[in-house]
């Protein structure tokens, strides 16, 4: 299901847009996330994954008139879902990388 704590795909328009990261909360008058633009994905985990710095994951608020659609980012046949690439390049889930699997919570 698509709820707060899911990893998603974010559709936006106006201007379009598609970003790939955590729903932190979905209401009637937007969508929150704590994501990046989805071309940036393969960046950030190879920096990640490399040890090196890197620009992180950032909380945003999109109003409802932008969101286009909202994909669960789930895996298709062998294609593996994004959470799930870096689930194994890096070892660790995404929520426990940014520390929502401990004490942090999602919202």
């Amino acid at each position: 299901m698509i709820r707060p704590g899911a990893c998603v795909v974010l559709g936006l328009h106006s201007p379009r847009e598609k970003l790939w990261g955590i729903l932190t909360s979905l209401e009637p008058s937007g969508v929150h996330l704590r994501g990046l633009d989805i071309n940036a994905f393969d960046d950030w985990l190879s920096a990640i994954a490399n040890g090196e710095s890197n620009i992180g994951l950032t909380h945003s608020f999109f109003p409802m008139w932008r969101v286009e659609r909202i994909l669960l980012d789930e895996s298709l046949g062998e294609i593996h879902s994004m959470g799930q690439l870096f689930a194994k390049r890096i070892g660790m889930s995404v929520s426990d990388y940014l520390g929502f699997g401990s004490e942090e919570s999602i919202s």
